[in-house]
């Protein structure tokens, strides 16, 4: 199996609405997304996956040593040897990377947050730097076009807000809250019955305020994007497609995430992709 075909194997089982967003994509883009999409996913599994954090440590130590050896040439991973072909092309920072996994070391560290200060940071670090290193693989016309990177900032941060949203009770049974602590208190809903697997307080109220924050997100990232990046990156904003409809659907279902995921079928999601991709 080629360094290509196991990133490639790995986007696609994963199920992830990313999988469908990139098909549309020139191949040596594609592959390049690709890469780095299954390069996001092995340092997630590490936390998601890990049962004793003193592994998962020493696993995300390991990727911080890959990722520095991935800029000498000499990656042994296939995830970072798939990687290589697209750094200088691409123009992608290997800080980036080290950011990427301080974001996946932040979850081990770290499961409460006091406010949306400290949620907006972490939010950079687990999505708002994916979608900087995003913008730069599908293309800009000028070389890291300030817009366009607040763009991606953006986007990323109103993804990451909507899978914490989807999330809560399957984050809850993992003894995580990611919503904030100073908001849990606004609306009466105390986060011991969110690990409880309860919903008390005004917890519909509490999720309709975070929706509209990820709503909002939304907005202002597809404002910021020039018009000139606007093809380009088409492949964000199909993301953005798909993540705003399930958004839509857990409203919808009543913000009834405590009881179970809610999630688009991957007809739809395919759907949602190859329309923006044609008429964005």
């Amino acid at each position: 199996m080629t360094p290509d075909q196991y990133c490639q194997e790995k986007a696609a089982k994963s199920g992830s609405s990313f999988y469908y967003a990139f098909r549309f994509l020139p191949d040596e883009r594609r592959r390049a997304i690709t890469a780095f999409y299954a390069f996001c996913r092995e340092v997630d599994d590490v936390v998601d996956a890990a049962t004793d954090p003193d592994v998962a440590r020493a696993k995300l130590a390991y990727w911080r040593r890959e990722t520095d050896t991935m800029y000498l040439g000499g990656a042994q991973h296939p995830v970072a040897q798939a990687l290589v072909p697209h750094i200088a092309t691409m123009h992608l920072p290997k800080t980036a990377f080290h950011t990427v996994i301080d974001g996946m070391q932040q979850d081990l560290e770290k499961n409460r947050y006091l406010n949306f200060e400290e949620l907006s940071r972490y939010c950079y670090q687990a999505a708002g730097v994916v979608g900087e290193v995003s913008a730069r693989i599908f293309g800009m016309r000028t070389r890291d076009n300030p817009a366009t990177l607040a763009y991606a900032r953006e986007l990323g941060e109103a993804l990451q807000l909507t899978n914490i949203i989807r999330d809560v009770g399957e984050d809850a049974r993992r003894g995580r809250i990611y919503l904030p602590q100073n908001e849990l208190a606004q609306f009466g809903v105390p986060g011991g019955a969110l690990l409880q697997g309860r919903t008390e307080g005004d917890f519909v109220g509490m999720m309709q305020f975070q929706y509209d924050r990820a709503i909002a997100s939304f907005d202002r990232a597809n404002a910021a994007l020039p018009r000139e990046d606007r093809t380009a990156q088409r492949p964000g904003l199909a993301m953005g497609a798909i993540y705003r409809a399930l958004l839509e659907e857990i409203k919808r279902d009543g913000f009834r995430v405590m009881e179970h995921r809610v999630a688009l079928t991957p007809i739809r999601k395919l759907w949602l992709a190859w329309k923006t991709s044609t008429f964005a």
